[in-house]
């Protein structure tokens, strides 16, 4: 079996160069022209070839001999990518004729099994337009009887129903793989790493973030994270409004206020109501509205004294973004507006050389591939440039200069269309390469108040993320205190506490929601220490992390060692149930890499908290005699906890939660 195995790591490792050889074929191809060689393309293709067949070769032969399938998967895989593979060597082997993907599920009951191979249904359909008639029974048994006569995590299949296939796992493999956890550490899906710039928060100059900003601010940290911990080179780029026509008037409404603030620093502390104040004057005084967008035009060309109100005011805002998102543990790299204004020229000049640009009442527009739907405006009938302009520019900086792989926007769904347009208009002018590149727009729903309308204050104006913050602190230290947790913690951890409870019900409540729809903003659900919340779950990995310290001795000290000497075993149902649901985190990973929807880690968190509960509550891990001295510690179960632990704190890493050791 172990020669298998190495042969089986071989044929992955040329499938992943096989891979790599075909991107850069295509690089290639991009590079020179389709309808022209190189020698070097040349070499490559022939490469390709010569791999291509000592692969197939390779595959063969293991077949042959007849030991583990080619198509068997490393242990290290998710069990739903190891059944799929299985299963649908499985059916290419009994219906030759067909090209049928397995159907894998995870069963809903645990009479049916851990998992189901549901394709029997499909394949009847399929053979009768072949004339070849068939039961979904007989179907099933022949799929049966073509998988391996081993596969490591299958303990028994059985067949029910209409040619359902279920699945039983292996409890000797969950004991491998739950000891491969703590052993070794977390298992990550094996991918093609890769340079990822993910556009989030995005606020304005001079305006304070507000409940608008919440979603894109929490859910893109919440996917670098992800990225992050998968292995990515994820550049955080936050796209802050500092350029335009509004530093005009704020330009001229601070030489007003503060005439001396080349030499002293104006004492601007409100930046909402200096934005305001010129705003108004804008709007009704002619004169200030002329002279501000002259101040537009010499801060355009560069001149030095409005440089320096406009750094000085963006300054201002920058150092209350940054407490924003310090109180948040978010991490972002500005690059705003302004970074690309050389750029916008440049790009502008070549859409015009590549005959890209249509001229429409004075404006300079760009259609997508289709003509669908509103064209971009990339020249102003003024000569200015747009939004539109400074993103096309964005995209190619990202692909070209920062050397991107992938490019991820978090908005709010409502900008999904201009999404669609720059993306189409980036392929259409060669700047987006399909074959090279991924983007993504990752939208999301608003955020509604209680009573189901836009989430605003009682005065009706938009909710200020700092406000929503403190109001988050004060609600937690008052639920803290009304479950007298300030009797038994120290001042130092109740503000650990409450700033763990605050925070993270805020962020857990956004990221449990589809981010496709809209959600309800309640502090007051949020805030519950049942169910679905943050509250709940802190609460349970606290719990979780007391058991080990209860034992003492090595569980303390020397958990490695405890790992090392312990005959890790799976006994009863409940340690059973718990260790099939740790060993869904791969499949739980590979699915959120598919929509970067954090929505479905949340629901594992939640269903491995409830499963763990129900394994403490019918499971000892440490027994005591009446003098409350440990008499017997159960060290299976005490690791099982500490796999329990880990898994959830890497949950808890990539969904931003911090958990505390009391609480």
């Amino acid at each position: 079996m172990a020669d298998f195995d190495i042969v089986n790591k071989c044929i992955r490792n040329m499938e992943k160069e096989i891979q790599l050889l075909q991107t850069e074929i295509s690089n290639v191809r991009a590079g020179i022209g389709l309808e022209e060689c190189s020698p070097e393309l040349k070499k490559l293709t022939e490469e390709n070839i010569r791999l291509t067949h000592r692969l197939e070769i390779l595959k063969s032969a293991i077949v042959k001999e007849g030991g583990a399938s080619a198509a068997t998967p490393s242990s290290e895989e998710s069990i739903l990518e190891q059944l799929q593979q299985v299963f649908t060597d499985a059916i290419q082997k009994a219906f030759p004729t067909l090209t049928v993907p397995a159907v894998i599920t995870i069963s809903t009951s645990p009479k049916f099994g851990d998992y189901q191979c549901n394709s029997a249904m499909q394949i009847v359909k399929l053979l009768k337009q072949q004339s070849v008639n068939i039961s979904p029974i007989n179907v099933a048994q022949k799929i049966i009887e073509k998988l391996p006569k081993t596969v490591a995590c299958i303990d028994k299949v059985e067949i029910a129903g209409a040619g359902y296939v279920n699945v039983f796992l292996s409890r000797t493999y969950g004991e491998q793989r739950i000891m491969s956890i703590l052993k070794k550490g977390l298992i990550i899906p094996v991918i093609e790493k890769k340079r990822v710039i993910v556009d989030f928060s995005s606020p304005n100059v001079a305006k304070e973030m507000h409940v608008g900003h919440l979603r894109s601010t929490i859910i893109g940290d919440s996917i670098c994270r992800f990225l992050e911990f998968l292995g990515h080179d994820v550049l955080r780029i936050n796209h802050i409004g500092d350029w335009g026509t509004q530093f005009g008037m704020l330009i001229a409404h601070l030489q007003d206020r503060f005439p001396n603030f080349q030499t002293v620093s104006p004492p601007i502390s409100d930046l909402q109501a200096f934005y305001k104040e010129s705003k108004v004057r804008f709007d009704t005084d002619e004169a200030f509205k002329k002279r501000a967008y002259e101040c537009v035009v010499k801060l355009q060309s560069g001149e030095s004294l409005y440089l320096k109100a406009w750094n000085l005011i963006c300054d201002v805002s920058r150092k209350e973004f940054q407490i924003i998102y310090n109180r948040l543990d978010v991490k972002l790299t500005e690059r705003g507006e302004s970074f690309y204004q050389s750029r916008m020229q440049t790009i502008v000049n070549d859409l015009k050389k590549g005959g890209f640009l249509e001229e429409d009442e004075g404006r300079l527009i760009m259609w997508g591939e289709d003509r669908a739907g509103i064209p971009l405006t990339v020249v102003k009938s003024d000569g200015g440039f747009t939004y539109d302009t400074s993103d096309m520019a964005a995209i190619k900086q990202r692909l070209y200069e920062e050397k991107a792989d992938w490019l991820i926007y978090v908005t709010d769904a409502g900008q999904a269309t201009h999404f669609q347009t720059i993306f189409s208009c980036a392929k259409r002018a060669h700047i987006l390469d399909e074959n090279r590149h991924r983007v993504d727009h990752v939208g999301f729903g608003v955020v509604l108040g209680e009573d189901g309308k836009k989430f605003k204050t009682r005065s009706g104006d938009t909710v200020k993320l700092a406000e929503l913050l403190d109001e988050g602190l004060k609600r937690s230290m008052d639920k803290l205190v009304l479950k007298e947790r300030n009797l038994i913690l120290t001042p130092e951890e109740l503000r650990a506490a409450q700033e763990s409870v605050a925070y993270g019900c805020i962020k857990y409540a956004d990221l449990s929601h589809n981010r496709n729809n809209e959600y309800i903003f309640s502090f007051d659900k949020m805030l519950e220490d049942k169910g679905n919340t943050a509250v709940y779950l802190l609460y349970a990995l606290t719990r979780i992390r007391s058991i080990a310290r209860n034992c003492g001795g090595d569980y303390i000290n020397n958990m490695r060692k405890v790992i090392e000497s312990t005959d890790f075993k799976i006994q009863h149902d409940k340690e059973w149930k718990l260790a099939k649901q740790l060993l869904r985190f791969p499949d739980v990973i590979l699915l959120v890499m598919k929509n970067l929807s954090l929505h479905h880690l949340c629901e594992f968190v939640y269903e491995t908290c409830t499963t763990f509960s129900e394994f403490y509550d019918s499971c000892y891990c440490i027994e005591k005699n009446a003098n409350g001295e440990i008499t017997k510690v159960y060290a299976s179960r005490v690791l099982l906890c500490e796999a329990t632990s880990r898994i959830l704190e890497k949950c808890f890493d990539i969904l931003g939660l911090k958990p505390v050791n009391k609480i």
